[in-house]
């Protein structure tokens, strides 16, 4: 057996893991780290949350921690058979092992058991199916940490029993794919044509799950590989994806944003002919405003507003921006700079600060225009004046030209 002692191992073991330990080994009752915390750890990465799954039941953990003063959190998951203690500031949230009795392919009926195997047995895949124990032990029924070695991507068992149990995990095989496997078109082809087979499932899962899954994948490796798979598996129709994809263009925005941190949406909008295709994805799943607005945005001014030739080519976006009335404007701009891959401006427009405009309809009337008709129209010749230098001409400048005028 394998035995971890990595320093983000050692480095979970705070004062309130300490206590958590005490208490169930005094109770008799085993306590390990389960899924994905153990698969990162095995990584040398420091889990973001981490999951304990034990032997004891919700009522025997409700009653070990009441009796020894510790605080426990909202029981919603108490039903899943999931507690949540608190101790020393901090949660943890331990899980009573498991089977899944009946399943719809979208929520499970659990009953408790005390055999590990069989909670690994209905875990999705090998690399998340893995315990550690808190000696290090590593506890691994289905060849996780060979998978996770190999950076093969498999489902634990039969893939199709795996997917019928919940149709979301075709979309958690394809993100863990993009976060762990080393190229692209490394899959099993019974796995791929399990997924083609259960595709339709996808129908039934809520929007929300879906796009939590989705912005996880259009942010990962192999992303380009992974979207074109999901429209030659008949995924994409189900999933809020337009039938006529772009594929060729998302394949070219994919490689111009590599390195540019984009927001998911802007990936995505690659894919997309038109506005109703942002519709439409709003409709299947439901994406904030926020999202849908981004996505309008690209896919109306990706092809006209572009760099200018010359010497500044940051004109035509600057200019956008100054005669904006919209918030987040600038973000849109980064975004879809990001889109056309334009690395050099999106630096340049990141660090211009947007001027002000010098002159106030206080400085005309000192001047002696008095109307506000008059005051109105004096201010907008000259901010267009102001565009045409470039944003460069000063109060004094402006004033002057406006006696010309």
């Amino acid at each position: 057996t394998m035995r971890l002692q990595a320093p983000q191992f050692q480095a979970l073991f705070t004062p309130g893991l300490r206590s958590v330990a005490e208490l169930f080994e005094k109770k008799n009752c085993e306590l390990r780290i389960a899924g994905g915390a153990v698969r990162d750890l095995l990584s040398g990465v420091t889990p973001q949350d981490i999951d304990f799954a034990t032997t004891a039941t919700p009522a025997e953990m409700k009653e070990m921690f009441t009796a020894a003063g510790v605080r426990l959190i909202n029981n919603k998951g108490e039903k899943h058979g999931t507690i949540t203690a608190r101790l020393h500031e901090q949660n943890f949230e331990i899980t009573t092992l498991r089977i899944d009795v009946v399943t719809d392919g979208r929520h499970a009926e659990v009953e408790f058991t005390t055999d590990w195997h069989k909670d690994a047995e209905r875990r999705d895949l090998t690399v998340n199916s893995m315990f550690l124990g808190l000696d290090g032990t590593l506890y691994d029924f289905f060849n996780g940490y060979e998978d996770l070695k190999n950076k093969k991507i498999r489902f634990v068992g039969k893939a199709t029993e795996r997917i019928q149990e919940d149709y979301l995990r075709i979309l958690r095989y394809f993100r863990f794919y993009g976060r762990i496997a080393e190229k692209p078109g490394d899959h099993e082809p019974n796995t791929l044509q399990a997924i083609k087979e259960n595709a339709k499932g996808l129908a039934g899962i809520s929007g929300e799950r879906i796009w939590v899954e989705l912005k996880k994948i259009l942010l990962g490796n192999h992303v380009n590989h992974l979207i074109q798979l999901m429209y030659e598996l008949d995924i994409a129709q189900y999933i809020g994806l337009p039938l006529d994809g772009n594929l060729e263009e998302f394949a070219r925005v994919t490689k111009n944003i590599q390195n540019l941190s984009p927001k998911p949406m802007t990936v995505l909008t690659s894919l997309f002919k038109g506005k109703d295709d942002v519709t439409n994805l709003d409709l299947r799943l439901k994406i904030s405003k926020e999202e849908k607005n981004l996505g309008l945005f690209l896919v109306k001014h990706r092809q006209e507003l572009t760099k200018a030739s010359g010497p500044e080519p940051l004109r035509p976006y600057q200019d956008f921006l100054m005669d904006s009335r919209e918030a987040n404007t600038n973000s849109k701009i980064f975004e879809l700079l990001k889109y056309q891959g334009e690395e050099q401006l999106l630096k340049e427009m990141q660090e211009w600060t947007v001027p002000s405009f010098p002159v106030s309809g206080h400085d005309l009337r000192k001047m002696g225009v008095s109307s506000g008709k008059e005051i109105g129209t004096a201010l907008q010749q000259l901010r267009d004046e102001w565009k045409k230098s470039g944003y460069h001409m000063d109060k004094e400048e402006l004033l002057s030209c406006l006696k010309k005028l």
